[in-house]
């Protein structure tokens, strides 16, 4: 068995680096930045390395092991960028104390970047990396992955498993289920009107609004993991004036498949309840939903399997949030998700990871790697 423990202090002095190159989805330049220490680190590990250029994000990165093997690859899906803008670090430095190591991204998600180039590392030192291996490096996982899917779908495609190397969940349980992930707009258009001396001439869009959004939190269904938030409201200019405008913004959750299309069409059929008033919807989704389907309970049972023989104890539970292993799902690839970094508040100035777990998560990739 490799001591991944030994492993430790490289694994930190790397992630160091990473949290401290930051790295805002929107910032190409700082983006590009990261992609050339994930370069530089495949590059020391032997890979052949191929990069996808963009304009407006960050180029994507591909790393291939041993791709001259008949066997298909593992493929491992990370992303490179953040949630948190230049400059969080002098309110949020990298540092550890007490088995915890905060900093951002270090749980979302450079923690995994870590994890994987160190399973990578220590299955090369013990001469048992014997299969072709692909690791995926994106660069707007945190807004979308527009320039990302096309690719993520045609490697996974190809995969064998997919091993998605976003955070844990706090008890160290990885992730084999995600909910799908939609947004919705609902314009409504009114009259305006003096709120003083014509206001019975007025169409109050908010009043109209008010109605809608009723209506629209009764779409959510608790018994099949579908909800529907309205996050955001914007309307009217000043007090003394009927609002002939206003806007709602909002999320949409689901566990099953078939829930968007009814929920798609609930949504596009809201009418208007007051007269002289209009209702104007668009919804996308963004993410498939990532069910825990024959395919993954079948992937994650060998994958205990596996972690068992290396005496290691693996926990699976899911998550409301999206990644991009829920691209995978309709493809009818098995994929694992949640096996980076164990720890919480991530996408705040709070966001720490055990620091144990660096060690822990590579041994157990390092197992899925050479077992699968």
């Amino acid at each position: 068995m490799i001591d991944f423990h030994a492993h430790l202090p490289h694994m930190l002095t790397l992630l160091k680096h990473l949290v401290e190159t930051e790295s805002p989805s929107n910032d190409k330049a700082a983006v590009d930045r990261v992609g050339a220490i994930v370069q530089e680190e495949c590059h020391r590990l032997g890979a052949e390395i191929e990069v996808i250029p963009n304009t407006e994000t960050g180029n994507h990165i591909i790393a291939r092991w041993n791709a001259h093997l008949p066997h298909q690859p593992i493929l491992l899906l990370h992303h490179m960028d953040t949630v948190f803008p230049l400059g969080m670090l002098e309110r949020m430095p990298f540092y550890s104390k007490d088995d915890k190591t905060y900093g951002p991204g270090v749980l979302d998600m450079k923690g995994g970047i870590v994890i994987s180039l160190a399973a990578i590392q220590g299955l090369q030192q013990a001469r048992e990396l014997n299969r072709p291996v692909t690791a995926l490096f994106t660069s707007d996982e945190e807004i979308g992955s527009g320039t990302s899917r096309a690719l993520i779908e045609q490697l996974a495609a190809q995969a064998a498993i997919v091993l998605v190397m976003e955070s844990g969940l706090v008890d160290g349980s990885i992730k084999v289920w995600r909910k799908g992930v939609g947004d919705f707009i609902v314009k409504v258009k009114g009259r305006a009107a003096h709120a003083g001396g014509e206001h019975e001439k007025g169409r109050n869009a908010i009043r109209e609004l008010a109605y809608q959004v009723l209506e629209i939190e009764k779409m959510t269904d608790y018994t099949v993991g579908t909800t529907v938030n309205v996050g955001v409201i914007r309307g009217g200019t000043v007090t003394n004036v009927v609002p002939d405008e206003a806007v709602a913004e909002g999320d949409i959750r689901i566990l099953l498949p078939q829930e968007a299309a009814r929920i798609e069409a609930a949504l596009k059929a809201l009418k208007p309840a007051f007269p002289d008033t209009s209702v104007e919807v668009t919804v996308t989704f963004n993410r498939p939903p990532l069910p825990f389907n024959e395919t993954n309970q079948a992937a994650l049972a060998k994958a205990q399997q596996i972690a068992a023989t290396h005496g290691l104890e693996l926990r699976a539970g899911g998550s409301g949030g999206g990644s991009d292993g829920n691209f995978v799902a309709p493809l009818g690839v098995p994929v694992l998700d949640g096996l980076g970094a164990v720890g919480a508040d991530y996408h705040s100035e709070r966001e720490w990871i055990y620091t144990t777990s660096l060690a822990s998560r590579a041994q157990l990739v390092a197992a899925l790697l050479r077992d699968w």
